[in-house]
């Protein structure tokens, strides 16, 4: 049964963003010229993540050549224009708030002859010779499943690699924009692996349509391509546009999520985050994943 937006229930309320830390670092980013996917996805969390030193910079502007239904991030077409300075501003502002792990996203640039991998890339690379101990997550577009641009991404060593397939199968061409295919988000996290990174990562938004066989489904698909870590979190509608043409089709109860997340672990996932307001970069993960990775660190060394 369909739950309207005026029945929302309780555990998905959240308060206006507020405090001192939270409104130092808008301005921070407002003087950089930077953008965040928190302030462009209006993500429900970014209180809690900024006033905790928490930000997840969006490279590349702040408008996107694709336009899938479910994204308030805005569309059009940039004609190949890219900040250079970029890279460095990013540096600059991960040094001011002091972090030890550091998510980078972008949006699609499908105007660019390499798709934005380049910056991708030279962004990871400046951070790290910045400070080599920060932990780098990256959430990247599907560079069209072309591994050489996938490639370049890997090789300036981010520590996890990210890309969500954001839906089950058959919803994708319905969510997602029309070049954002299913089988092609799962061929980009397949070949990070085989471009050489040991940690892959995705996300699935539920409350869209899907059954309990499709995102289980989905798992499987997400398991044969060797995906690392699967995050689970309710689909809202951002603004009113999205609540016309793309609504919540149902409001998952908190121990649904409970249920997909034991049963995501028992297929073998490294890690898993499922909840309400769960998002693709969220803190407990980046908390767990910075501790395996410094493991590794400490075997290598």
């Amino acid at each position: 049964m369909q739950t309207t937006e005026q029945n929302k229930p309780s555990w998905l309320k959240v308060r206006a963003p507020g405090g001192e830390k939270y409104h130092n670092i808008k301005g921070m980013l407002s003087d950089l010229k930077l953008s965040t996917v928190c302030q462009e996805a209006i993500c429900p969390n970014i209180e809690e993540c900024w006033n905790s030193g928490t930000a997840t910079f969006m490279l590349m502007g702040d408008t996107c050549t694709r336009a899938c239904r479910f994204c308030a991030v805005k569309t059009g077409n940039p004609k190949g224009w890219l900040d250079k300075d970029e890279p460095t501003n990013v540096g600059k502002a991960i040094a001011s708030m002091n972090l030890d792990y550091v998510v980078l996203t972008s949006v699609d640039r499908d105007d660019l002859d390499d798709l934005g991998s380049d910056h991708f890339a030279r962004t990871i690379e400046t951070i790290k010779e910045n400070n080599a101990n920060i932990i780098v997550e990256v959430l990247t577009p599907d560079f069209n499943g072309k591994q050489d641009l996938i490639d370049r991404v890997v090789r300036a060593k981010p520590d996890v690699f990210a890309h969500n397939i954001e839906t089950i199968e058959r919803l994708t061409p319905t969510v997602r924009d029309r070049r954002s295919g299913y089988s092609q988000s799962l061929h980009t996290l397949e070949l990070a692996k085989k471009c050489g990174q040991k940690y892959t990562k995705t996300s699935i938004m539920l409350g869209l349509g899907e059954t309990e066989q499709e995102v289980y489904q989905s798992l499987n698909d997400l398991i044969e391509v060797g995906c690392d870590v699967v995050t689970f979190g309710q689909y809202l509608a951002p603004t009113g546009h999205h609540k016309k043409y793309l609504p919540v089709e149902e409001y998952i109860k908190p121990q649904v999520f409970k249920m997909w997340e034991d049963i995501a672990k028992s297929l073998g996932f490294l890690y898993v985050a499922a909840g309400p307001l769960v998002r693709s970069s969220y803190r407990a993960g980046e908390f767990f994943m910075k501790g395996v990775i410094e493991k590794d660190r400490h075997a290598i060394n």
